[in-house]
């Protein structure tokens, strides 16, 4: 443990489980971009935006089923990425877990998931997170409030990532890129929330989000004009990845 006085803050994160670290730092993480981008075409925009040390967090819009090995593949820096835990069975389970992925449940409240977070953060790890909750058209309109409340906590910044092509225009969202298609990871300027002793109340954690979401849809705006891409619009009618409703609007509704 690096930091024991940070980890004893609240919420507490010196009795959470530790994650698997080595399958992130592996040196087979080179081999899988060479083997990804021999399917696809990956470029990567901006890495310098990540800063070097300390805590940090991805914020990514999520539009297609690769967008979480790509941020874990291609990332400046390795990161343990929230993963709905109701992929966490069987061989794929398994193999998440010692991949460094932090199980959540997005339909209760999950402080293990939440100390998990604050355990890679307080030891100066990234962790990614998925606003939206579940892929659609990743344009940022649902946005949940867990990366604001992690950064209110640990007071690591948030740098925003853009996903361009991960998903075809019109397809379902399990679907993946056809082969040879181009992918743009965007990773934009960090923001960063001053940090708030506990307890932190739910107007704190309300307005950080609508800020971070501001901030998110001004980067997701300049990496589309840098890269020329666009959105693939939404799922199909009939194709609706389940996620609970809440989160907040530009309004602050939810």
């Amino acid at each position: 443990m690096k930091n024991v006085s940070a980890h004893r803050q609240l919420p507490r994160s010196d009795t959470a489980r530790g994650v698997p670290r080595y399958a992130l730092h592996s040196p087979l993480r080179p081999l899988a971009r060479w083997l990804i981008r021999r399917w696809y075409d990956v470029r990567v925009h901006q890495p310098q935006q990540v800063p070097r040390r300390g805590g940090v967090i991805y914020a990514s819009n999520h539009v297609g089923i690769v967008d979480g090995p790509l941020l874990g593949i291609f990332a400046p820096r390795p990161a343990h990425t929230l993963t709905k835990i109701e992929m966490f069975h069987g061989l794929l389970g398994r193999f998440l877990v010692q991949a460094g992925q932090i199980p959540l449940d997005r339909f209760h409240t999950d402080p293990a998931a939440v100390k998990s977070c604050l355990k890679v953060l307080r030891d100066g790890g990234a962790i990614g997170i998925y606003p939206e909750g579940s892929r659609g058209a990743g344009d940022l309109e649902r946005f949940h409030r867990g990366a604001a409340y992690l950064a209110l906590v640990s007071g690591a910044p948030v740098v925003p990532v853009t996903m361009l092509g991960s998903r075809e225009p019109g397809a379902h969202h399990n679907s993946l890129p056809p082969r040879r298609s181009r992918i743009d990871l965007v990773f934009g300027e960090p923001y960063r929330i001053d940090p708030r002793p506990w307890p932190r109340t739910r107007e704190q954690v309300e307005k950080s989000s609508l800020l971070l979401r501001e901030h998110m849809l001004v980067q997701l705006d300049r990496a589309r004009t840098s890269t020329g891409r666009e959105l693939p619009g939404p799922l199909p009618m009939t194709d609706v990845d389940p996620d609970p409703a809440t989160g907040v609007t530009d309004q602050g509704a939810p």
